[in-house]
């Protein structure tokens, strides 16, 4: 399958606010309440208002469409916000629909948004499957954990570098 891979633009908000809700039922079902996806739902018109002046950056906000030119993932990526700052680059999100695991698309995405960079991210500490495409593609746990905030019902993250590829 062929994606169309292209820098996002404030008229995806709605779109990308919806494909998200999606990825984060998908790859997080089993670990968050039910009552955490119905705010998420209930919370999609605040997200799209939200997101559509983060759309509007030069920064790396890509999306991938497609041959439905339906958005079945995303990346964005930026100025790092950590305080201990392990890096200059973070990846802030990477997401796809479950349907497109295993294409390369999640590769794509990464490529687009940090290229061959130095850069660290955080990940859900029980994300396995995330985790492992992280080390395949350069990046190292550094120790460093935290716990999201309650409306994430505090799930633990760990922090993943990768210095150079």
């Amino acid at each position: 399958m062929e994606y169309q891979i292209r820098q996002a633009a404030v008229e995806d908000a709605d779109a990308v606010v919806r494909m998200h809700t999606l990825a984060h039922e998908e790859c997080y079902g089993h670990l968050l309440s039910p009552a955490f996806f119905d705010a998420r739902r209930a919370s999609m018109p605040l997200r799209v208002e939200k997101r559509r002046p983060y759309l509007d950056s030069a920064q790396p906000r890509i999306i991938a469409m497609d041959e439905s030119n339906e958005i079945v993932g995303f990346a964005d990526a930026g100025t790092g916000r950590d305080d201990d700052l392990p890096g200059e680059l973070e990846l802030y999100s990477i997401y796809t629909l479950r349907r497109t695991h295993g294409t390369g698309l999640g590769v794509a995405l990464l490529k687009a948004a940090l290229g061959d960079l130095p850069a660290y991210l955080w990940v859900l500490e029980a994300n396995v499957r995330a985790q492992a495409f992280y080390v395949k593609n350069g990046f190292q746990p550094d120790g460093t954990r935290k716990l999201l905030s309650p409306e994430w019902e505090e799930l633990p993250e760990i922090r993943m570098v990768r210095s150079d590829i």
